[in-house]
């Protein structure tokens, strides 16, 4: 039997024990790998052996093998073999993960790229999603949930290769090293974490220079199944730019991504539209370090989470949504307890945290401001001095389209 499935659904798999097979048209300087990540329920290894690669190819459970590529006339087949019935207690999921390590660039550059889910007598397409300069990409994921086995497309892109999904995973790696070709180092730089639950509260970060600097500031937006029953979980990751100018940018997936490498140097890397307690929902952007000296002075960004009606009415509070910002081995987490009461019921968006560039220097501090209740309005930003303020009376911006009141203010 043949499925198909887009990215962010998800499918009940017939048997817990299968393969997953990637395959890309054979392509000149290009540098595929496919790699499994056995998380827990935090969404982190436990260790380094939980990554499966082809330095490490077999998880001591046996839950997960890696299988050399094969070529085939102008097509590469990448497998790994998975039986869930072997998952550790503490395993809950097992994330399918593709990097473009070679000097090709992107996977806008890696052609004919598909996958598949092959169990006995059944395959699952997964319908792949767009990339321009994305070197790494989650393709999928695999878990058990109320006694079933589980296959969740996702194809989220990042453009920080395998180093940036080390990192997610909870895995370090030597910067220096060719992460590709070597197994997860020894932690040689410890990674800073900083909790920000106040909205008076604020951490600062200096840009490096040199070669060795971070290539990205990554931003994430996570939330978790309120487990009502109800599939409405559907969040959306907001970022709107202040510019030196005064005018404002609204960045959200999948119609506004922006770009990384060209204006607003701020990149979406793709819309997640499921959640659950097992699985969570992470949306997440790459913001250029240099987006102060490219847009020529200060810049501030509001970060915020949004629901729209039409998705099901939720209470945001109850998806229990947090951010993360890194950069390099600093990494700063904003999270609040959000009210709870009837009318936080009808409040559809919340400000997670609001981050200014100047040149070299990068300030974050939280927020926990929400909109008012039943509105769709959009954080927005105004500069006094240097003094930046928040409101929540944007114009409505919805996916694909956009709502200007007459009067009201204007974006780019």
């Amino acid at each position: 039997m043949l499925q198909s499935l887009k990215p962010g659904e998800n499918t009940s798999l017939s048997q817990a024990k299968g393969q997953v097979r990637v395959s890309h048209s054979v392509g000149t300087n290009l540098d595929i790998n496919l790699t499994a990540f056995l998380v827990t329920d935090s969404g982190k290894t436990i260790n380094d052996n939980d990554m499966v690669f082809f330095n490490a190819p077999h998880h001591a459970s046996g839950a997960a093998s890696f299988i050399p590529p094969v070529t085939q006339g102008s097509t590469v087949s990448h497998s790994i073999d998975f039986d869930l019935s072997r998952l550790p207690a503490n395993i809950t999921k097992i994330a399918i993960t593709l990097t473009q390590d070679g000097s090709a660039g992107g996977f806008s550059t890696v052609n004919d790229l598909r996958a598949q889910v092959l169990t006995a007598g059944n395959t699952l397409e997964l319908t792949p999603g767009v990339f321009s300069q994305e070197t790494g990409i989650i393709v999928l994921e695999l878990y058990v949930r109320n006694d079933q086995n589980k296959a969740r497309a996702v194809w989220q892109g990042f453009a920080s290769g395998l180093a940036g999904l080390c990192n997610l995973y909870g895995i370090e790696v030597e910067e220096s090293a060719p992460v590709a070709a070597a197994a997860p180092a020894p932690v040689n730089m410890k990674k800073t974490l900083v909790t920000l639950t106040k909205p008076d509260s604020s951490h600062k970060i200096s840009l490096l220079k040199g070669d060795s600097a971070p290539k990205s500031i990554r931003v994430s937006a996570t939330w978790i199944d309120n487990g009502d029953g109800i599939d409405n979980d559907d969040l959306d990751l907001r970022v709107g730019i202040l510019r030196p100018d005064g005018q404002m940018s609204i960045i959200q997936a999948p119609d506004k991504s922006g770009a990384f490498n060209a204006d607003p140097f701020v990149f979406h890397t793709g819309d997640v539209v499921t959640a659950s307690v097992s699985a969570p929902g992470c949306e997440t952007v790459e913001i250029n370090p240099a987006i102060s000296r490219l847009m020529g002075g200060k810049v501030a960004l509001v970060c915020s989470v949004y629901s729209a009606i039409s998705n099901g009415i939720v209470a945001i509070a109850s998806l229990k949504p947090t951010m993360r910002m890194e950069y390099g081995d600093q990494i700063v987490d904003c999270a609040f307890e959000f009210k709870k009461g009837f009318f936080n019921s009808m409040v559809y968006t919340y400000v997670i945290g609001i981050i200014e560039i100047d040149q070299d220097n990068i300030t974050l501090r939280p927020s926990g401001i929400t909109s008012k209740a039943g509105s769709e309005s959009t954080p927005w930003l105004t500069r006094t001095g240097d003094e930046i303020s928040l409101t929540m009376d944007g114009p409505y911006v919805f996916k694909g389209k956009k709502i200007s009141r007459s009067g009201s203010k204007r974006y780019i």
